[in-house]
């Protein structure tokens, strides 16, 4: 067994019914990793998940934690704790004594728990609120405390699943920077699973992107926004224009495939020297601060560019040569998405 892995899944299997949620799961993570599951929904992220945490069965396939072979193991005998979107926080309860709860069930000695919850409280920046009750709090202060209850358990692993799904997009952004920093000073592995890339993109040390049941690409955030493997993760994240160019493999790259991924921030509009092909403006739009333009080439695939900022020059029904840097086409496998 190699000890460089905290959790290992092997041939990891799982269907309901006549319906395969999970087709073959092979993943290897690190200790101390930060590891996103990201798909929509659907795509087993969620299933995964609970079959590491004990919750579900696999059909085939081993759960391996710290070399140690877990699959039949029940849930409550998995070093492995769950933080989910809901929080569960018990309404009866103070935070001291929600963080602790963990800690007393385990009959730690009381001033040990109290030393514990204190150093938690720090970690998330909740000192002072020892004695508030749960109502009394904002939805991501709840969610610190539920991470706060989970972490001071010390597990091998923390399962978070969709943890800030519940929170404005403001607040959801600040929690994503402090998720993060909590993460590397305390060491966990952490688990995540979420459909926001942008989260995904901004949190993770490596993202594995899941469609259907499979996982398409496991790779650093860099490695899977600048290089995706396959169309469907070029198209789900970020936003890239999914092109099939026969014949046009010498101009573009060495690979004899002919589909290409080019981002929608890198399609290049008149007046550059790549700008050779020619289009046709179908649709304009604004929105956070981006503009979004739709055009059709000749044979009518259709492709969007996106730009900060309001371009007027650009009119709806107008003809315009577009093109993009031969360094932008990144070559990817057509899974038909």
């Amino acid at each position: 067994m190699t000890n460089e892995y905290i959790l290992q899944l092997k041939g990891i299997r799982k269907a309901f019914g006549e319906t395969k949620v999970l087709k073959g799961i092979d993943l290897n993570i690190a200790k101390g990793e930060f590891i996103t599951l990201l798909g929509a929904s659907g795509c087993g992220k969620t299933t995964t998940l609970r079959i590491i945490s004990g919750l579900e069965m696999p059909d085939e396939g081993q759960v391996i934690l710290g070399g140690r072979d877990i699959t039949s193991l029940e849930p409550n005998k998995r070093n492995v704790n769950t933080v989910f979107q809901s929080y569960a926080l018990f309404p009866h309860m103070n935070v001291a004594e929600n963080i602790g709860y963990g800690l007393k069930i385990k009959k730690v000695p009381k001033a040990e728990i109290a030393e514990k919850v204190k150093e938690m409280l720090r970690l998330v920046q909740l000192e002072g609120f020892e004695k508030r009750m749960p109502e009394q709090l904002s939805g991501g202060q709840r969610q610190r405390v539920a991470i706060a209850r989970a972490v001071v358990n010390e597990p091998q692993v923390l399962l978070l699943d969709e943890p800030l799904g519940a929170l404005d997009l403001k607040l959801r952004r600040q929690m994503q920077l402090e998720l993060k920093r909590l993460q590397k000073q305390v060491g966990i592995t952490f688990i995540y699973i979420t459909h926001d890339q942008e989260e995904a993109i901004n949190m993770s040390d490596r993202i594995a992107v899941m469609n259907q049941g499979v996982l398409e690409q496991i790779g650093t955030p860099n490695e899977i926004y600048y290089q995706p493997g396959t169309s469907y993760v070029a198209s789900f994240v970020g936003n890239a224009n999914i092109l099939h160019l026969s014949g046009e493999k010498s101009e573009l790259t060495a690979t004899s495939r002919s589909t290409y991924a080019v981002r929608t921030e890198n399609i290049l509009m008149n007046g550059e020297p790549e700008c050779t092909r020619d289009a046709k403006v179908l649709e304009k739009s604004f929105a956070g601060g981006q503009l979004r333009i739709l055009f059709e080439l000749p044979d009518g695939q259709q492709l969007t560019a996106s730009r900060y900022g309001i371009d007027a020059d650009i009119q709806i029904g107008s003809s315009v040569k577009i093109g993009w840097k031969e360094e932008h086409a990144i070559a990817v496998a057509d899974d038909g998405q």
